[in-house]
């Protein structure tokens, strides 16, 4: 199943909608402007919250949580640098981890686990350059999970390219 992101910085307070291939709301990215560290939300087409995205305060290295129900469910960190593709760590509450990697910002990367592939975003499938897809491969993988973490690493990828 392919969701449609409309592509545009993503300043704190900015909502955007997510659609599905048939172009209905899929899920709202609801950013919470005026918090102490970067927050956002991902909810259902009824307002529900469904993930939520915090920047961890006190961490060495820049990292954001996954929440789910206020409860933690993963962690999101760079995992290494390399002049041609950026890599990102999803550690998962149970210790399970995704491997996120490719051009970020170019919205061209993959995430996978174990060398499986569990979604692909691309912009390749669009002609307007502020568009990109997240691609969920398995149909029994997590997709509210996997857009969150195209979200945050995107999210991630662009605060440090701003510093």
């Amino acid at each position: 199943m392919k969701y449609l992101v409309r592509d545009k910085i993503f300043a704190i307070g900015d909502d955007y909608w997510i659609e599905d291939e048939q172009g209905r709301h899929a899920f709202l990215v609801d950013g919470k402007a005026l918090r102490l560290r970067d927050t956002l939300e991902l909810k259902d087409p009824d307002g529900q919250v469904l993930i939520t995205l915090r920047q961890k305060m006190f961490s060495l290295r820049d990292a954001m949580t996954i929440e789910r129900g206020e409860r933690p469910l993963a962690t999101v960190r760079r995992k290494r640098l390399s002049l041609l593709r950026n890599h990102y760590r999803v550690t998962l509450i149970d210790g399970t981890e995704l491997d996120v990697s490719g051009r970020i910002l170019d919205r061209e990367f993959t995430v996978e686990y174990e060398g499986e592939l569990l979604a692909h975003i691309s912009r390749q499938w669009f002609h307007v350059r502020e568009t990109y897809a997240v691609n969920v491969i398995r149909e029994d993988a997590d997709a509210a999970l996997l857009v969150a973490v195209a979200v945050c690493v995107i999210r991630m990828a662009e605060r440090e390219r701003e510093d």
